[in-house]
């Protein structure tokens, strides 16, 4: 999709938004409420937004051949199966720039029970419909971490003591 980079980003359907606040921790809802209104579809209502999706996305992915979970989703969305089978293709399309209002009521809506942000680190937890998926929370985290040290493999440090197989290696070679 090629979107203008100037170009200011549509705000999500209000039945949209109002789906994703529901299901927001209530002790959060109003805080991330009036963040949301500050700024329609600013980096924090599409970094919830695409979050969401993708957790819902990577589940109806593995679940895609599963009629019974097909049908389980259908009943909770108040949808055909075959009505869902047919919507499950284009909510796959979906990002947070294009999600519709049926992609909300047939997938986000029955299956994402709750989720969090925590506002200082933006660590995400997002737990999901336990009838639906049996591995139901997620927790996504934005964290800075010290550069690990690289220590050397105990292959490699074997392999230098032979110098019958590194005899020509050189130091510039070794350290790669």
């Amino acid at each position: 999709m090629n979107r203008n980079l100037n170009e200011t980003p549509k705000p999500l359907f209000k039945e949209v938004r109002e789906l994703i606040l529901r299901k927001c921790a209530p002790a959060k809802e109003k805080q991330i409420r009036v963040i949301f209104e500050k700024q329609p579809f600013g980096e924090l209502e599409r970094l919830v937004t695409q979050k969401l999706l993708d957790v819902v996305k990577r589940v109806a992915k593995d679940e895609l051949e599963s009629e019974t979970w097909l049908h389980s989703v259908a009943r909770l969305s108040g949808r055909s199966y075959e009505a869902l089978r047919v919507s499950i293709l284009e909510f796959m399309d979906a990002d947070a720039f294009n999600v519709s209002v049926e992609n909300c009521e047939s997938f986000l809506d029955p299956l994402i029970e709750s989720w969090d942000i925590d506002l200082a680190t933006f660590g995400m937890e997002i737990v999901l419909n336990r009838r639906l998926i049996p591995d139901y929370a997620k927790k996504f985290e934005f964290v800075e971490r010290e550069a690990a040290q690289t220590e050397e493999e105990p292959g490699l440090k074997e392999f230098l003591r032979h110098q019958s197989v590194s005899g020509d290696a050189t130091e510039e070679e070794i350290e790669f």
